[in-house]
């Protein structure tokens, strides 16, 4: 475990979940997908209903006044913070939650700080199926709470994520437990949730943007929307691949310093040199589970990646909420300043930019 990391490590993961979190007019629907007397093809249909109402389809607006601000037009902003639980591991937790139930698991299992567990407890609950969580013993973040109000059981492991994820994937080793874990024989499953985002944002602008920048952690979500933007240009409906841009804690992942370094593939970190903080956790790994797939993403669109420190992506929320009226975690603003930075060295060409946002408080 990170001699760093305090007994009492509070992470500032906030996201806001939907109240309620799954509407009133989809009720008969969710009682149908977790009634375990109900034939199959029956819960699914209904537990697709609830995902194409729910999951998804999130707000992209123009950042107007950052454009006047930073002399780049045009920014648009990919709100992520619509989903139920408040973040875009929604898309994965749910989708999963749809595979487990077709192959008729009865548990499910991740490890988690906080956000993606919560989206795992909440698909779970819907499917009506069991639900696992392993948190670092060490880390503490107000969603437990909301992980135990929809029926996971939470298990504490020595230690740090990476631990966490070990430590739930042995437990699935065991019959019926669906590994939800990033990384593993679901990762295709995972990278195609994410690769949704791509197909929204082509819906809105009819191509592709001139870049798309992400905030990297294992890399899973770049990978995934590089991934769908591949199929729309491959079929045609897209003019171009847009730049991936990846951005991340200073210093604290694989993907941005394997970019920086010019090193073929990422490398782990040192995880004792690794230095958590409230602001930067969501963001940093020693070991980056879908890590070469991003940067690889990263390269072959000629993109780059960037760092951003704890003190600029919490400026770059206030920004936020001051500038355009949105209530991020400063976490999910490193795209943002890693564009920017980029604009304000090189100047980028008038073209249309586009930020994924991963939270809100």
């Amino acid at each position: 475990m990170n001699e760093d990391l305090k007994p009492e490590f509070f992470l500032l993961d906030g996201a806001t979940p939907q109240s309620p979190i799954i509407p009133p007019e989809l009720d008969v629907q969710t009682r149908i997908a977790s009634d375990h007397g109900r034939p199959l093809p029956d819960r699914l249909e209904a537990f697709e209903d609830i995902m194409d109402s729910e999951i998804g389809d999130t707000n992209l607006s123009r950042a107007r006044n950052i454009e006047r601000e930073y002399g780049l037009r045009q920014i648009y902003l990919k709100f992520e913070g619509g989903n139920p639980t408040g973040t875009q591991k929604d898309r994965i937790a749910f989708a999963q939650a749809m595979d487990a139930l077709r192959r008729r698991f009865e548990i499910i299992t991740t490890a988690t700080c906080g956000n993606y567990g919560v989206a795992t407890a909440l698909a779970a609950s819907v499917v009506g199926v069991g639900c696992i969580v392993y948190i670092p013993e060490g880390y503490h973040t107000g969603r437990v709470k909301e992980m135990v109000d929809h029926g996971a059981e939470i298990v504490r492991v020595p230690g740090d994520y990476e631990a966490a994820v070990m430590a739930s994937r042995r437990f699935a080793e065991g019959d019926d437990i669906y590994d939800a874990n990033p990384g593993g024989a679901n990762s295709g499953l995972q990278m195609r949730a994410y690769g949704e985002i791509a197909y929204e944002i082509y819906d809105e602008l009819r191509d592709a943007p001139a870049a798309v920048a992400v905030p990297v952690s294992n890399g899973t979500t770049l990978a995934g929307i590089y991934r769908g933007f591949l199929s729309l240009y491959r079929r045609g409906k897209t003019s171009r691949m847009p730049r991936m841009v990846a951005g991340s804690s200073f210093g604290k992942n694989p993907i941005v310093k394997a970019y920086m370094k010019n090193t073929p593939g990422c490398e782990d970190l040192a995880p004792a040199r690794i230095r958590e903080t409230a602001v930067n956790e969501p963001l940093i790994n020693w070991h980056a589970i879908d890590g070469d797939e991003a940067l690889l993403a990263v390269r072959k669109t000629g993109g780059w990646a960037g760092y951003a420190s704890d003190r600029g992506m919490t400026s770059c929320s206030g920004l936020l909420r001051r500038r355009e009226g949105l209530n991020v975690l400063p976490a999910s603003t490193v795209g943002l300043i890693v564009l920017l930075d980029r604009h304000q060295k090189t100047k980028l060409p008038g073209d249309r930019y586009v930020v994924i946002l991963t939270g809100r408080k």
